[in-house]
Parts: structure tokens; sequence; C-alpha cells
């Protein structure tokens, strides 16, 4: 496990969700040039920006990266899994390079990196890889179709407002036979925060508001990828706990990693009494034994490829020529034989 800036990891534990490979099917069409039927907005995108950019513009930018760069390394390992190189890469809301700095260029000959955030690109870390940085928003990538051999993306897509459309944008700029490989943050992220929060603000206000963004259900990111046209899913899950001073520590790194809420229905401002009230709930409810507070941070690790008639495929539904029942019976008489 790698070394974290600030307080050290203390806990992570990874749950297989599910993988299976889906029936191969069709092309995906060219994403339409609107929002997707039904689509909501929850999030002012102009805002993530800048609150992404005032991040990377401060004195210690990277002081704050330690998450970052852990899921960056989380996500390049995945990389290094496949045995092949990968001529073109592309990396969406690469902010300041975290996936890149653990990649080599034996693996990617070259690399493109798109962030909504200007000034995250500028100050991002170099690599032995050639690399272009290119702004623009993940839900707009302006990328031909089948460009890329590899599509990553660490931390980013969990602030987009239509998810659905860009798994689509993903699926189309990648080549046929090409991956995916993504983490965001799921449901149960800053649990502890969130709950002191709203229990501060029922005591102090009599009403809350939501103060930690909404994140997908991990029971619709497998849907969703396939509805994209991505196959042959792996899904799984991450949790990682960090400790910390207090809920005041807790927010102001929030802060440095560009990951304020940016919600449309969010409070702009919480009495200061609220917050002290917040503070000595999360740590009454949640404190450690040594004084210091968890927070606990869900990921959602993703893998899909783009179907090409070189993959492997499911056999046909009753093409099996030995039953499960055989099978055990086999095992059976293995094991009698050995005794």
């Amino acid at each position: 496990m790698r070394g974290l800036s600030r307080p050290a990891l203390r806990a992570a534990r990874r749950v297989r969700l599910w993988a299976l490979p889906l029936r191969a099917g069709a092309a995906s069409p060219s994403p339409p040039a609107g929002p997707s039927p039904g689509a909501l907005s929850p999030f002012d995108r102009r805002l993530k920006r800048k609150q992404k950019n005032w991040a990377a513009l401060q004195a210690e930018p990277a002081k704050c990266d330690y998450l970052r760069e852990e899921v960056g390394g989380r996500i390049a390992d995945r990389v290094f899994d496949i045995t092949r190189t990968f001529p073109l890469a592309l990396d969406v809301g690469s902010g300041r390079g975290y996936i890149a700095q653990h990649l080599t260029k034996e693996t990617v000959e070259k690399l493109i990196q798109v962030d909504v955030a200007e000034n995250a690109l500028k100050n991002a870390v170099e690599t032995e890889i050639p690399t272009v940085r290119v702004v623009a928003d993940e839900e707009f990538l302006p990328f031909k179709e089948d460009t890329f051999d590899l599509v990553v993306s660490s931390l980013s897509l969990h602030w987009v407002n239509d998810l659905p459309k860009a798994f689509k944008e993903i699926h189309h700029v990648l080549k046929p036979n090409g991956v995916f490989i993504g983490a965001m943050f799921g449901g149960d992220t800053l649990y502890e925060l969130r709950c002191s929060l709203q229990l501060a603000e029922l005591e102090r206000e009599g009403g809350f508001s939501p103060h930690v963004s909404p994140f997908t259900a991990v029971a619709d990111l497998g849907h969703l990828l396939a509805r994209a046209g991505f196959n042959t899913l792996t899904v799984d899950t991450d949790e990682i706990q960090v400790n910390y001073p207090g809920l005041f520590e807790v927010m102001e790194d929030l802060q440095g990693m560009g990951e304020s809420n940016c919600s449309w229905n969010r409070k702009p401002l919480l009495h200061r009494e609220t917050m002290l009230a917040a503070a000595a709930i999360y740590r009454e409810m949640y404190g450690n034994s040594d004084g210091s507070v968890p927070a606990t941070f869900q990921i959602y690790y993703m893998i899909g490829w783009k179907y090409h008639e070189s993959q492997a495929k499911p056999a046909p539904r009753g093409s099996a020529t030995v039953s499960f029942g055989d099978l055990a019976k086999i095992e059976g008489l293995i094991s009698r034989g050995k005794k």
C-alpha cells in the first residue's frame, strides 16, 4: 500500500461486486450533441471548474493529493495487468496527472490528458510519457470515433451531470478492442461527515440541507456501462479510511482536493455554532481512541471493453456437456482417492 502525504491510510477493503461477459452488440452510434433524455443536472459545472482551478493554484497543490495519487496508482496497476502496449491513451479528468505519474512509456506510448480546469493541466506532473494536454469537459470529448486504445479516468466522473452520456462518449472514442479503466467515488463516501452535519443542523437550525454531493449507486454502474456499449465488464469497490485531527481538517483537505460540494441545492453557508456542534458530534460518534476522526472514501473501480470479433464470447445457453452435479461427483471421487 502506498504511503500518503496527509494522515496515513488506516484500512482498505476490496469487494468484487460482479464481473460478467455481455453479448456482443453492434457498434455504438455517435452520441447526441445534447444531454440524454431525462438526464438531470445536479451539479454546477462552472463552480466545479472554479474549485479545481483554485485548488491547483495553491502554494502547495500536492499537499492534498494523497488520495488522488493512491487511487491513480491503483488504476495504473490495473493497466499493468493487461499485457499489451497502448499506442495512444486518454486520461479523462486527469487533474495534475495522478495516473500518468505511475505509468511507463513501455505500457503507454503517448497520452492525452483532458480536464475542465486549465490550472490543473498547467501544473501537471511531468512524466516520461509524451503527453498532450487539452482543456475539455468530460461530457463533451473533442475526439473522433475509434481514436484511443486505452481510456482511463480517476475520481472525476462523479461530478458529471450526465453519466450515461459520459460513458457513451468514452465508448465512442475507443477503438474496437480498446479498454476503459476508471474509478469514481461511491455512495458511502464521507458518510461520517454527512451524518454529523445533518444531526448538527437538525439540532441547531431545525432542518438540514445536503453538504455532501450525491453519488451513483454501485448497482446502477454496471448497467450504465452496458447501455453505453461496453463488454466484459468488471466492477469492484474499495473502502479507504483516512484519519484526521478533526472535522475542520477533513473539510480543509476536501477543498484542497477540489472536492467541495457543487450541487445546485447546496447550502452556501453554515453558522459557526452549527459547525462546532457538527465537529463535536463527529468526534463523539466516530472518533478514534487516539483523538483523531476517520473519513471513509468508497471507491468504485470499473473495467469495460469495446467489442471486437477477436474477444472471447460466452458459450451458447445449453451447450454445456457436463452438469454441476457431475462435477460434484468427480470431486468426491478425487477426495476419496486421496484418502
